[in-house]
């Protein structure tokens, strides 16, 4: 994804989800995002969850490089590309990204990169812990991924072609009391955070 600081720079998001419970598990914020920024954003994510056998994603000229491909094969991960023009295909993270766009990065006017990447690391705490979905029965990632790791629910298969239909989009209010959650939890925890970055330590 990409969107624009108040002072006119643009800057890009890499957004990584798993399939399985929806969870985000990454949005790494820059200026530029090329396939080396990809494959370290990917060898961090195998670092903390272990190696996937899939990756699927668009033909955008950072996943369609020979160092991500090359990558991939060494790790003997299957690299699937969906097909030109057809969104559809990886509809979870394209519902993914159209709420982050929704929600965030159409609400609000960002000064600098470290407000982008505060705001949407809040968003992503309450996106993965606090938001149900209809498909994971109304409970929220984590937590779905939890019960079903305690043997208290059974996965439902996952199938792109019926996860628009059945994703369940927040509706206007509520996709405002996220806006303004986020907002809030961010306000209160910025000075802090901005602290905390700019220590010398």
């Amino acid at each position: 994804m990409s969107d624009g600081l108040t002072d006119g720079r643009k800057f890009r998001l890499l957004n990584i989800i798993d399939d399985f419970n929806r969870e985000s598990l990454a949005i790494e914020v820059d200026t530029s995002l090329p396939s080396l920024r990809v494959i370290r954003t990917l060898e961090n994510m195998v670092e903390r969850r272990g190696k996937p056998a899939n990756i699927r994603c668009d033909n955008g000229p950072e996943f369609i490089s020979h160092r991500l491909q090359q990558w991939c094969e060494d790790r003997h991960i299957s690299l699937q590309y969906i097909q030109p023009g057809a969104p559809t295909q990886n509809a979870y993270i394209e519902r993914n990204n159209g709420s982050l766009r929704r929600e965030l990065l159409d609400a609000y006017m960002f000064k600098s990169l470290k407000e982008v990447r505060i705001m949407t690391r809040e968003w992503q705490d309450d996106y993965n812990n606090e938001r149900p979905h209809r498909s994971l029965k109304n409970l929220p990632p984590l937590v779905y991924h939890q019960r079903w790791l305690n043997n208290e629910l059974e996965a439902k298969p996952i199938d792109p072609a019926l996860s628009t239909s059945s994703s369940g989009e927040p509706s206007s209010s509520q996709t405002k009391k996220i806006v303004d959650k986020v907002f809030e939890k961010t306000e209160s925890n910025f000075n802090q955070e901005s602290l905390l970055l700019n220590s010398p330590n």
